[in-house]
């Protein structure tokens, strides 16, 4: 860093809401209208997550159709999401990316940990119910055998515990590179490297391959019901729903993921300095998809939307509805 740079500056220019007292980085006393903005819009992105993913939580839970192996991945997805909301949220916001990259303290690494724990977490859920789509549609006949409860379990804890040695490894590494009078390659390896191989990069190539498979599939049956029936409008209905249901799973989860992780990735291997605004965006916009999940993997479902209205409604508040029989739910 140069020495000429006047860090005031650096501080006022890469964040709207801080200011800086004898090296100290606090919210400015003095807050404009972007930051104002700002924040009410990180605010209501935080309570739009905490509601979407608390919404999915009860919906299973409550209703006891719902309690099968595929809705307890999404369940665990949900819990993931929501400690983004409820964790995750608050603390990016009061400790920004902006402030901790000049005043590294105790708040900003408990921050990192949970941020780069629950995300990571989030990535192998959505991993996990790839999994299992393969399974439900690839291979149906013997999708009960080989999708058991005691599979889903150890699928969910193995998302956790695989999530949990990351965020603690990155932090770890975080921790030494302050002893380090330069960064430490092997730090800025697991960073950079290591780190997003494991929690990104590798999840989004075992999605992509198991989606296409799904995809492949999908064409192939809906050929072989063309044949059979010869309906091309049914089978052209068929493929519509499933590229579009494939394209919307993917497509947010890479629009809000890869940004990020190919910016990080790359950033030390350049002599371009990227704005500290546009990395905090690109970090906002990965927290951004624990608020989707919920809109992607439940709210598509008619069992959800019926569960959904009796929830908001306070219908189950009323009466007992844990048998009751979800509208799109199969028998």
């Amino acid at each position: 860093m140069e020495g000429s740079i006047n860090r005031t500056d650096v501080v006022t220019y890469i964040h709207p809401c801080y200011e800086i007292d004898h090296f100290l980085y606090k919210f400015t006393t003095t807050p404009s209208a972007i930051c104002v903005l700002l924040y009410a819009f990180l605010t209501l992105l935080s309570v739009v997550t905490v509601c979407g993913n608390l919404l999915v939580i009860i919906s299973i839970i409550y209703f006891k159709h719902l309690r099968t192996p595929t809705n307890s991945l999404i369940l665990s997805l949900a819990v993931a999401d929501l400690l983004v909301g409820i964790i995750v949220f608050p603390f990016s916001m009061a400790f920004s990316l902006s402030s901790c990259m000049y005043h590294e303290g105790l708040f900003c690494k408990v921050r990192g940990s949970f941020d780069i724990l629950l995300s990571t977490c989030s990535i192998m859920h959505l991993c996990c119910i790839s999994i299992d789509r393969y399974y439900a549609v690839c291979q149906p006949l013997t999708y009960k055998s080989k999708i058991s409860r005691y599979v889903v379990v150890i699928m969910i804890a193995v998302s956790w515990g695989v999530s949990a040695l990351i965020g603690i490894g990155v932090t770890i590494s975080g921790l030494n590179n302050e002893q380090c009078e330069e960064t430490c390659f092997i730090d800025i390896l697991m960073a950079n490297t290591v780190g997003p191989i494991l929690s990104f990069y590798l999840p989004v190539v075992i999605m992509l391959c198991i989606y296409l498979k799904i995809f492949l599939v999908a064409l192939r049956q809906a050929r072989s019901i063309q044949t059979r029936m010869k309906c091309g409008a049914t089978v052209s209905k068929m493929e519509r729903k499933a590229t579009k249901t494939l394209a919307t799973v993917l497509g947010v989860f890479l629009f809000c993921w890869t940004p990020f992780f190919l910016c990080i990735t790359f950033l030390p291997f350049t002599n371009n300095v990227v704005p500290v605004p546009v990395i905090e965006t690109l970090n906002w916009l990965t927290l951004s998809n624990s608020m989707l999940n919920p809109f992607i993997y439940a709210f598509f479902y008619s069992w959800f939307r019926s569960a959904f209205k009796l929830i908001v409604s306070g219908k189950i508040l009323e009466g007992d509805f844990a048998n009751f029989k979800l509208h799109g739910l199969a028998a």
